[in-house]
């Protein structure tokens, strides 16, 4: 969160600088003795603390460790509805397989403008409150195309970062004719959408009667790049399938869930490291006692990897990046500095943005401080609110 005094401000006393300007662990960018001025919302000076120029206030952060603040690259808050006895069922032992997303879509067609906008505003706050800065929202949870469009209109309130998310289930009414369905995505839904929507993104399951099969998804995908809207996909969640490739394929920007994957998917993905990231999601499988993606694997392949909270009223009604963070330490074997980075920088690549995610002269001032001195405390404190917007 940017700095909000009218003038500049010196940040001094930070225990721990993580500026997250290079590759995973390696470029986590850590500076000890480091400080920061901030002036019109932007880094106006980095160095060290012995060199701090003068500025209109001075704030000692008494020892506690600065980051770039957390970029949650996946998330669906425009929604209305509860579907907690959804989760106790799936705590009981009840597998998910996306059918209960027609809850969400009945909930939120009945929701007024103002009932949406609220309920948007309160969850982006509720990020904010624990680090996130900059947030990827989606639609999905109207399926027609008047609520896909006004979804979208109230998300993009609060960020610029919206996806058109019209394929996320077949909903009930048109299952007897998924074919027309997809017409519908591809045709007046993407029309009234795109004006709204930097992203398309599209549910790539064939395993699930809910979702879309290869065809469906690369329909959709097509018709959206067609629209001038960038590419986002979700995929291999449920089981083995055909998302990671096809996102691969048509150079979509992030791959999501990659929970079950082959060696030919790990391959794809390594081979389009510099155009697809593979965003991984464990706040899901913590919440639908799935089993976690195996972040280990893809890292050490050579694998972008990312990490968000997709915050969402089914399976992961979370809006937490530090809890995904110690999750990611914790299930996927990610080192803290790993999971740091795929928070912040990572989040950012998935986003094709190169101005977040890091802290660098010229930059916006989108800063977390930590109740702790490094990094670590993010995985090793899991559950304790220690993360907040600087400023």
């Amino acid at each position: 969160m940017s700095d909000t005094f009218g003038g500049s401000t010196a940040y001094v006393g930070i225990g721990e600088l993580v500026t997250c300007d290079g590759t995973g662990a390696a470029g986590l960018g850590l500076r000890a003795g480091a400080a920061l001025v901030v002036e019109g919302g932007r880094i106006a000076w980095l160095g060290d603390a012995g060199g701090v120029p003068d500025a209109d206030r001075r704030v000692d952060l008494d020892g506690r460790a600065v980051l770039p603040g957390f970029v949650d690259s996946h998330s669906h808050l425009v929604f209305d509805g509860d579907r907690a006895a959804e989760f106790a069922a799936r705590m009981a032992g009840e597998r998910y397989d996306g059918g209960g997303i027609g809850v969400s879509v009945a909930a939120t067609r009945a929701a007024s403008d103002d009932r949406l906008r609220e309920l948007v505003g309160r969850r982006v706050a509720e990020m904010r409150a624990q680090g996130t800065t900059t947030v990827e929202i989606k639609g999905g949870y109207g399926l027609t195309v008047a609520d896909e469009a006004r979804g979208l209109r109230i998300a993009g309130e609060w960020t610029s970062e919206t996806t058109f998310l019209g394929a996320h289930v077949v909903p009930p009414e048109a299952r007897g004719d998924r074919a027309a369905y997809v017409d519908l995505v591809t045709g007046p839904m993407l029309e009234a959408c795109a004006p709204h929507a930097r992203w398309a993104d599209v549910f790539c399951e064939p395993g699930s009667p809910h979702a879309f099969t290869e065809d469906e998804s690369r329909a959709v995908l097509t018709a959206a790049a067609g629209a001038g809207l960038g590419l986002r996909v979700h995929g291999n969640q449920l089981g083995p399938g055909p998302g990671v490739r096809l996102a691969v394929e048509l150079g979509a920007a992030s791959v999501d869930h990659c929970t079950f994957l082959d060696d030919a998917d790990v391959d794809a993905l390594v081979a389009a490291a510099d155009t697809t990231v593979a965003t991984l999601l464990p706040g899901v499988e913590f919440s639908t006692r799935s089993p976690y993606p195996d972040a280990r694997r893809l890292i050490d392949a050579g694998v972008a990897v990312a990490l968000a909270t997709d915050c969402n009223p089914g399976t992961c009604y979370s809006s937490s990046m530090p809890f995904v963070i110690a999750l990611a330490v914790r299930e996927m074997g990610m080192t803290p500095g790993e999971a740091v980075w795929a928070a912040t920088a990572g989040g950012a690549r998935a986003l094709r943005r190169d101005d977040v995610g890091r802290i660098a002269v010229g930059g916006p001032a989108d800063l977390v401080v930590l109740d702790a001195p490094s990094h670590l405390h993010l995985a090793y404190r899991a559950g304790v609110p220690i993360a907040s917007a600087l400023g």
